[in-house]
């Protein structure tokens, strides 16, 4: 990670840590840099937060000083920008979100014209001219200033290929959509009611401050409860910039990532449509993944965490199916980026071609019970790097053996450590968790609240 990109962009509080000041130099330098050869032509959307609106123009103003093209796609999802990015012959996309974030956080992710998140060569270059240490870029002149133009048709279209990837009619299922008053506001309904489903919409009330509060895939209670009230066939909620997707079962459970790849894994593979027999996830998965895959037959490649990470191996290994269990999940014959819609459209196909529930697809998992915290530090090298973490971390891993693990990893967006523990308990996650933190706290590292 860069000083200011971390694993999914430069991401932080607006005016805070990323400015209008800091958007209009990275419009600046794309601008500059993808119009050496020819004009360029850069793609931007936005979420629903407040401050996107300021980024955007900030971007505009940069991005046309340099003399290239910027088009507005205005409020759309992330995989939106990468779908038309890639599509529509431009040099480079620009989503403005910080995704599953609280309103007041907000953040800029750049992509290559081929809808994958740009190299760190670009991303380092990027960041020295964002401190100064490049010089001064030229401006363009005359008729060489750029112009900026509307583009909603490029989101038009790209709801038209969601259409497009169904392979039944949903005529006769009730699903449930929280739409995490973010980017899928606008979008997801009209997908699900073009395709003939009765939809019930929470979380499509959008006023620049209530992105996912309370509510998308970090909150799933009131689509749980939609779910349980109008006896929905599923649910489906999306995160702020509509990248991740978390599903509801019949039952009102909650399907996250580890259960999305196992349900569409086992039916690709029953397709014949899994490469190699293998699947790419991370470190956090569940034990209980793994073990399903195993029985299955089915390979796991693990990387790190981050959809970044999972989209590389994807493409070094020709791998078409992968993710996170926040629910960030790339099916790489349809998207080059993590896309809810696209995900809960998969699930919809494996519901409607093998007629079950998507509870029942999901029954030959078997979770193990995990235990997640967050603990606030100043600096997230420090903590995992300390030698009495260490030597806890090392105990427990040891007292845990064959049935459990724990993990530390610093997050890629926000200024925590994640202390992560599965076990055959509930009770023995949280003794161990707890355990952690208190090592953490007893050494100094971790930011009083």
């Amino acid at each position: 990670m860069g000083k200011y990109f971390g694993t999914d962009g430069f991401r932080g509080e607006a005016n805070k840590v990323l400015t209008a000041d800091h958007a209009y130099k990275i419009g600046r330098y794309l601008g500059w840099y993808y119009n050496q050869n020819h004009r360029g032509r850069i793609i931007i959307g936005k979420d629903t937060r407040r401050s996107s609106y300021m980024f955007e123009y900030a971007l505009v103003a940069g991005i046309t000083a340099s003399g290239a093209d910027a088009f507005l796609l205005h409020v759309t999802t992330t995989p939106s920008v990468a779908y038309v990015v890639r599509t529509e012959n431009f040099d480079c996309g620009i989503m403005v979100s910080a995704s599953h974030n609280p309103y007041y956080d907000n953040g800029i992710k750049v992509m290559d014209g081929n809808g994958h998140k740009i190299s760190a060569e670009v991303e380092a270059a990027l960041e020295k001219y964002i401190d100064g240490e490049m010089g001064e870029l030229p401006f363009a002149l005359r008729d060489k200033v750029g112009v900026a133009r509307d583009y909603e048709i490029g989101r038009n279209r790209y709801i038209g290929y969601l259409i497009s990837l169904a392979t039944r009619s949903y005529d006769g299922m009730r699903v449930g959509l929280d739409c995490s008053n973010g980017s899928t506001f606008n979008i997801a309904k009209s997908v699900f009611d073009a395709l003939g489903a009765k939809t019930y919409v929470v979380g499509n009330e959008p006023d620049g401050t209530n992105i996912n509060m309370g509510c998308g895939s970090t909150h799933i209670e009131n689509l749980q409860r939609l779910v349980r009230e109008k006896n929905l066939d599923c649910g489906f909620a999306f995160d702020g910039d509509a990248d991740r997707c978390i599903a509801v079962d019949e039952n009102g459970m909650e399907v996250h990532g580890d259960y999305i790849l196992y349900v569409c894994g086992k039916y690709l593979k029953e397709c014949g449509r899994l490469q190699n027999n293998t699947v790419v996830a991370t470190i956090m998965s569940n034990m209980g993944l793994f073990k399903a895959m195993k029985r299955e037959g089915i390979g796991v490649c693990v990387t790190t965490v981050g959809d970044k990470y999972v989209n590389e191996a994807m493409v070094a290994n020709g791998y078409v199916l992968g993710g996170e269990q926040s629910g960030h999940i790339i099916f790489s014959k349809h998207a080059t980026t993590g896309d809810g819609i696209l995900t809960a459209l998969m699930l919809m196909e494996v519901i409607l071609e093998k007629k079950q529930s998507l509870g029942t697809l999901c029954r030959g998992m078997q979770m193990y019970p995990q235990l997640l915290k967050n603990v606030k530090v100043e600096d997230k090298a420090a903590v995992t790097g300390h030698v009495r973490v260490q030597a806890e971390k090392e105990r427990i891993s040891a007292a845990l053996g064959e049935d459990g693990r724990i993990l530390l990893r610093e997050s890629g967006t926000e200024p925590v450590i994640r202390v992560m523990v599965e076990a055959q308990s509930d009770e023995l996650c949280a003794k161990y968790v707890d355990e952690m933190v208190q090592v953490i706290r007893e050494e100094g590292l971790a930011v009083m609240e």
